[in-house]
């Protein structure tokens, strides 16, 4: 349950920062972080083939990880919403 509980902590941080690059912050709520950092997490690892916050491994680099691949994912949004990565 704590494992869960401190993913969802997490997922919605990087969420959260990820839509701050992409100036989505306005955008998105705290649902939609936490959707945006599990599933930016699930594509860094498909991409990368590392180990993200997906797996239970709350280290700097997976955060990072996750990070990326939620920037990612907030990108190809965009482009298909906006036609523009922005």
């Amino acid at each position: 349950m704590i494992t869960f509980l401190l993913w969802l902590i997490v997922g919605a941080v990087v969420g959260w920062l990820a839509s701050l690059v992409m100036h989505t912050d306005s955008q998105q709520g705290t649902l939609t972080d936490i959707i945006v950092g599990a599933l930016g997490a699930l594509l860094a690892g498909l991409l990368f083939g590392a180990s993200t916050i997906n797996q239970g491994n709350f280290s700097l680099t997976s955060f990072l990880i996750s990070l990326v691949g939620a920037i990612i994912l907030l990108g190809i949004v965009n482009l298909f919403r906006r036609g523009t990565v922005r």
